[in-house]
């Protein structure tokens, strides 16, 4: 009887790494849904250097920690520096930083203490994450790094990854990292088209420079499955940079704009928009730090726009800093095991529960609700669904809704709290004009929802 349910108990782990249904685009090329027909709302994480700063007991408190705050997908590099391409453990990724020599260690498995290898450590972590839920975005070579990466090395690399990982279900491709399409192009290219010769379950992209999306460049190509933008860390005082493709300052909403009307239709998101306690414009300690109500609107605005997910991130968490470590970047102020308490990280499940409580694959941006519409922080965001209507304000202000442009009378209406996701019911009369609870001021924001 012992034995038996020992097998038992192998057979439940062995199908808690299998049982994550693999992502698709959705029949309308709006959305994401896993390949069993349900919606999936990307919500990321940004956890670059998890597999390179983190033990296995760190990796474990974080993505508990990222699953408790209902995150489902985790962003992070493979190869951050060719040169300094150690994991925790001190093992090194690459043979003579060569990306077509992965450092691998033949029999070795991290099931053994003893072993270290550090693409058996990055295994170890991905599988951890898949009973969790979560998908794992992996970017195969930091941007940076890629003046140092030649056609047939970028080729052997990506042949390399994804022969070891096109069976791993939570895996979702993150070609690029932070760098123009244009650097680098060739190298973008071979990986790109070389993963996606191999593994073609798997969904593709491209992760930009700041202000751009990877539309710019790789639109019509066949190994993008979706867009990704990053709107970038700077406010609008400081986005005053020429020669960018996309030019917004904290207007994230335009980004999706743009690729919403590009053909042909592929989804879009903020894969980087300004990340919770980092320093406006990043490279002054003496600027403001972006603030949990900041990143809320940055999400609100660029969802409600049409986009399909969104991706937080902190600045401690994202480089796992602690107070001593060397090469840190942006001036984080806490350890990263504080930053994972960080308010905002806590506040984006209630985007995603709100958007998933009702009706998915109809929704559309609904600028037209709003008659006066603001700009910059008076901005309202809309989108509707066919039998319902959102509006987000970002800073309390009252603003008037054109009811005849909705698809049905509303009968209910109530006002979502992105602070704490609490609802309050208010009563509908015959005016148009909405006041949100509390004062006008920036932060005091609040999601109208007009219901059938």
């Amino acid at each position: 009887m012992r034995i038996f349910f020992v097998f038992i108990l192998f057979l439940w782990a062995c199908n808690t790494k299998t049982h994550l249904p693999l992502l698709k685009v959705s029949g309308d090329k709006r959305f994401f849904q896993t390949v069993d027909g349900e919606p999936f709302f990307w919500l990321g994480d940004t956890g670059w250097l998890l597999f390179i700063k983190c033990d296995r007991e760190e990796a474990i408190q974080y993505l508990d920690d990222r699953k408790e705050k209902g995150f489902n997908v985790v962003q992070v590099m493979l190869i951050h520096d060719l040169d300094l391409g150690v994991n925790a453990y001190g093992d090194s990724a690459l043979h003579n930083k060569d990306v077509s020599l992965p450092n691998t260690t033949a029999g070795s498995s991290f099931e053994d203490e003893n072993e270290y290898d550090f693409w058996d450590h990055v295994d170890y972590i991905i599988d951890e994450a898949a009973k969790r839920e979560i998908y794992m975005a992996l970017v195969p070579v930091w941007g940076g790094n890629i003046r140092r990466v030649y056609g047939p090395q970028a080729r052997s690399y990506a042949t390399f990854l994804a022969n070891r990982y096109k069976d791993k279900r939570n895996i979702v491709w993150l070609n690029g990292g932070d760098i123009k399409g244009s650097d680098g192009l060739n190298e973008w290219q071979v990986i790109g088209k070389t993963i996606d010769s191999i593994d073609n379950d798997h969904l593709i992209t491209f992760h930009p420079r700041g202000r751009n999306s990877s539309s710019a460049w790789f639109h019509n190509e066949p190994w993008l499955d979706f867009n990704m933008f990053q709107s970038g860390h700077r406010s609008y005082a400081q986005d005053t940079s020429s020669g960018e493709t996309l030019h917004y300052g904290e207007d994230n909403w335009k980004y999706v704009n743009y690729d919403y009307n590009l053909s042909p239709i592929k989804p879009t998101f903020d894969g980087e928009p300004s990340y919770e306690d980092i320093p406006y414009g990043l490279h002054s300690a003496d600027q403001p730090y972006w603030k949990d109500y900041e990143i809320r609107r940055y999400a609100y605005w660029s969802v409600f726009a049409g986009g399909c997910g969104f991706t937080y991130g902190h600045n401690s968490v994202m480089q796992f800093y602690t107070p001593g470590d060397s090469g840190i970047s942006f001036f984080p102020k806490i350890k990263w095991q504080d930053g994972l308490k960080a308010p905002g990280a806590g506040q984006m499940k209630f985007l995603k529960q709100l958007i998933l409580s009702k009706s998915y694959y109809d929704r559309v941006p609904a600028q037209e609700l709003i008659v006066d519409n603001g700009e910059r922080y008076n901005y309202v965001a809309g989108t509707k669904g066919k039998d319902y209507a959102m509006l987000y304000v970002y800073n309390g202000r009252s603003f008037r809704v054109d009811i005849s442009k909705l698809n049905f009378s509303p009968s209910k209406a109530t006002w979502f709290d992105p602070r704490t996701g609490e609802k309050k019911s208010i009563a509908i009369g015959n005016s148009d004009l909405f006041d949100p609870p509390g004062e006008q001021k920036d932060g005091n924001d609040w999601v109208l929802i007009l219901e059938k």
